[in-house]
C-alpha cells in the first residue's frame, strides 16, 4: 500500500479545512522564505502572520499586505475579525444564503398542497411566482420537498 507524499496529505487537509491558499505564490515575506515552520499554503498561518507583522514587528499595512499577498481591505476585515473573535475569526466563511430563504413555511405548505394535488414541479414554480411574487428554481424546490421529507 502506497502512502502519500505529507505535504499533499497536508494541502488535501487543508483544502478540506477551508484553510488552503490559493495564492500562496503571493506570499513574499521572509519568514515563509527562510523558515520551513511557515507555510505560505496554510491561509490561516499567513493571515495571523500578516497581523502579527504589523501588530508586534511595527510593519506599515502597506508593506505586510503587500508581502503577504492581500489588499489594505481585506487587511482591515481581517484585524477587526481576530480582535472581536481570535483566531476563529481569520477562518474563511461561506458566503451566500444559508439556507433556502425564499422557501419559507409557508410557501413549503403551499408546495405540499399542490405536490398532494399532483401539480408537477414546473407547474408549482409558477404558482409561487404567482401567489408569492418570488421566482424559484426548480431543483431547489425540489431539495427543500427533499429535506421536509427527511424531517
Amino acid at each position: 500500500m502506497s502512502q502519500k507524499n505529507p505535504d499533499q496529505s497536508k494541502v488535501d487537509a487543508l483544502q478540506r479545512n477551508g484553510t488552503f491558499n490559493k495564492r500562496a505564490k503571493a506570499v513574499q515575506d521572509p519568514l515563509f522564505a527562510e523558515n520551513e515552520f511557515f507555510d505560505p499554503q496554510d491561509l490561516l498561518q499567513v493571515k495571523y502572520e500578516m497581523l502579527r507583522r504589523a501588530g508586534k514587528d511595527g510593519l506599515s499595512i502597506t508593506e505586510v499586505c503587500s508581502r503577504f499577498g492581500f489588499s489594505r481591505l481585506s487587511f482591515y476585515r481581517l484585524q477587526t475579525a481576530f480582535r472581536q473573535s481570535g483566531i476563529a475569526g481569520l477562518l474563511s466563511r461561506k458566503r451566500g444564503p444559508r439556507k433556502a430563504h425564499k422557501l419559507s413555511d409557508e410557501v413549503m405548505d403551499f408546495v405540499e398542497n399542490a405536490k398532494d394535488k399532483g401539480v408537477g414541479t414546473e407547474a408549482v414554480k409558477k404558482l409561487i411566482e404567482d401567489r408569492f411574487g418570488i421566482r424559484v428554481h426548480r431543483r431547489s424546490i425540489e431539495r427543500a420537498l427533499g429535506r421536509r421529507k427527511k424531517n
